[in-house]
């Protein structure tokens, strides 16, 4: 299978499906520990893209040709029913380089290009509910302060958007320790001159922690979905999908020496099942043969197969009379 499909499978583009945009919800206990708390959803600004749409975002490390502080992004996503991780969701994020300017645009308070990609990604979230980036710490632009977008996808029926900021004084420091760099200076806006965050940042706001290895910064977040965690996440109501095949999650996941995928062909068909890193390669074709209905189970040995330590995408593809179907889910090898 190319890129293309594959990163087709995983939007459901192949079905065209939409996903429309609901609220976003933030993970904050409460002093019993049994409770997370809503926030409003915030816009998606005047600059996003559909990643849906284009091949180029499913990666982890975003920053292409653009300069700046090195900034690793975590999102931990949960599930506002239980507070418990949401797995195989996939989360989009998107944000201005160091000067303010946002890629795939060119107007007169944007000075861009209509063909750059750059600072926007997809990933996965893995069995810990969690998605990682590596990008570089945004700039300023006039009536905004520093943020970066992220969209969590759910399934074809529910999705998830918000924005993330970060403390001031930290973040105009690291601009004003990087000059050369961030030329504008330090970020003039307030939280409460913003107006996406001057109803309050609580939920919204980022650590900011230096890393000594990587010589920038880490930046944390755990946010809440509608749904139950562990058990909720894409696939599990495409109903299209549905009347083809099921897929399982891997089990155990993680895993060491191997795991086994378990899924069932409700239609006769010709399947594959195919393995890709986080950058977007394809590292291995599991299976490639036509099958009957029924149920399968697939056994995966990583060391067989060649995978250094970390989380792969598998997928199963279906296709035959009524079409070709896809799906994503995440598992993490642990050498």
């Amino acid at each position: 299978m190319r890129r293309k499909d594959f990163l087709k499978g995983a939007s459901l583009a192949s079905l065209g499906l939409v996903l429309p945009t609901s609220s976003f919800a933030q993970n904050s206990k409460t002093a019993t520990g049994d409770a997370c708390v809503l926030i409003p959803s915030e816009t998606a600004g005047p600059f996003p893209l559909d990643l849906t749409e284009n091949n180029t975002f499913f990666r982890q490390d975003v920053r292409e040709d653009r300069t700046g502080v090195q900034l690793n992004v975590k999102i931990k996503v949960l599930g506002l029913d239980n507070c418990e991780p949401m797995q195989n969701v996939r989360v989009n994020i998107w944000h201005c380089d160091k000067d303010g300017v946002y890629s795939g645009y060119n107007s007169n308070n944007n000075p861009g290009s209509t063909t750059s990609t750059y600072l926007r990604g997809y990933q996965f979230s893995d069995a810990n509910g969690e998605v990682e980036f590596i990008t570089i710490l945004p700039g300023w632009y006039n009536g905004r302060i520093a943020h970066i977008h992220f969209q969590v996808h759910v399934s074809s029926a529910y999705s998830a958007i918000s924005q993330f900021t970060f403390d001031i004084a930290t973040k105009n420091a690291i601009y004003a320790a990087n000059s050369s760099l961030y030329t504008k200076g330090a970020d003039p806006m307030t939280f409460a001159s913003d107006n996406i965050f001057s109803d309050g940042v609580q939920y919204q706001l980022t650590s900011l922690t230096e890393n000594a290895d990587t010589g920038g910064w880490d930046a944390t977040i755990e946010v809440s979905v509608q749904g139950s965690g562990t058990t909720t996440g894409l696939g599990h109501i495409e109903k299209e999908i549905g009347k083809v095949f099921s897929l399982g999650q891997n089990f155990p996941n993680p895993y060491q020496s191997q795991t086994s995928i378990p899924f069932t062909l409700k239609q006769n068909a010709e399947v594959k099942l195919e393995l890709w890193d986080l950058s977007g390669k394809k590292v291995a074709v599991v299976l490639d043969e036509s099958k009957m209905t029924g149920d399968y189970i697939i056994d995966i040995n990583p060391k067989k197969l060649g995978l250094a330590n970390g989380s792969y995408i598998y997928q199963l593809e279906a296709k035959n009379r009524n079409g070709v179907f896809r799906l994503p889910k995440m598992m993490t090898y642990i050498a």
